[in-house]
């Protein structure tokens, strides 16, 4: 493992591989949106950007977070969607079923098929090369990138994952959050009811503050069936054959505990995978996406070392 710590992120700016990958900014025209996948009253799209040329590129997989309960495929951030189609990469972001109407193997089907219908379509209809193809997602995004790591066939080249997570049974997610518990209590009446008026985050914040996640999102109880998890965890199922993997957090996440990475990062260890993990101090949940973004010196630096990475993994 290799931990950068803040001095080194920022000097990483006057580096010469970044003074190259700064911006001409990237058209801001809309996305080419495609229909992926129907399945009963779910229409799934995923959306695409790519530079102003027919070139084949590789893919940035793209993959929103949300607690795998709310999202959707909109939420790429524009700086970021930005310096990817500037560093000549195609950009497919994509939607997903989300909990708890529909379980975590929904979801993950939603998943291979959204990739399986990449690299299908995507030469012909975008000039994809999806055969160079990198996952990259935050939060719940960044848990499913990581099990990308195993249950996508081909495997990526490359994982990126912001601040996600290697297990969903833990005590961190399957019991009551002391953080989430100082806010105003949801009931179950309440919070069954939000998720009729659209208000999502209302239920993932019940599901915290009673430790229901998993049992909502799984459809499993990890108390009672604990060997239901092994296959939804992707720090259980690092093997040698792993992508190489950028794992980047903050040590204040009060959402995701910065622990969660290190764990990971351990796994990765083990099977002698090609890996490093990035913890931003002082820095919490979403640290990439907040008000700030990349104007940050310290987070446009990580975000420019992890276009070193992928560019490093993608090249032809």
């Amino acid at each position: 493992m290799r931990t950068l710590l803040f001095s080194f992120l920022f000097a990483l700016l006057a580096s010469g591989f970044l003074a190259q990958a700064e911006e001409p900014k990237a058209r801001q025209d809309a996305p080419q949106t495609f229909l992926y996948k129907s399945i009963g009253t779910y229409k799934l799209s995923l959306d695409v950007f790519r530079p102003p040329d027919t070139q084949l590129r590789p893919v940035i997989f793209w993959i929103h977070g949300g607690a795998l309960i709310s999202g959707e495929r909109r939420w790429l951030p524009p700086q970021q969607r930005q310096r990817y189609v500037a560093a000549r990469f195609v950009v497919v972001s994509i939607d997903y079923r989300l909990a708890p109407e529909t379980k975590l193997e929904g979801i993950l089907e939603d998943l291979k098929d959204a990739h399986a219908w990449v690299v299908k379509n995507g030469e012909k209809l975008f000039s994809a090369d999806a055969s160079r193809l990198a996952v990259v997602g935050n939060s719940a995004g960044g848990y499913l990138t990581l099990m990308s790591g195993f249950v996508l066939q081909p495997r990526p080249k490359a994982l990126v994952s912001f601040y996600g997570y290697g297990d969903i049974a833990g005590p961190w997610y399957s019991k009551p959050d002391e953080f989430y518990r100082t806010k105003p209590l949801v009931t179950e009446q309440d919070a069954l009811a939000s998720l009729q008026k659209g208000w999502r985050g209302r239920f993932y914040l019940y599901c915290r503050q009673n430790g229901l996640w998993p049992k909502e999102v799984s459809g499993y109880d990890p108390e009672k069936e604990p060997a239901k998890f092994e296959r939804y965890c992707p720090e259980r199922n690092v093997d040698a054959a792993y992508p190489p993997t950028l794992l980047l957090h903050g040590d204040q996440d009060t959402d995701v505990p910065v622990s969660l990475s290190r764990s990971m990062d351990a796994a990765l260890t083990r099977q002698k995978v090609e890996h490093e993990l990035i913890i931003m101090k002082g820095m919490g949940h979403s640290f990439d996406t907040g008000p700030r973004g990349l104007e940050q010196p310290e987070v446009k630096a990580v975000f420019n070392h992890a276009l070193e990475f992928l560019t490093s993994k993608l090249k032809p």
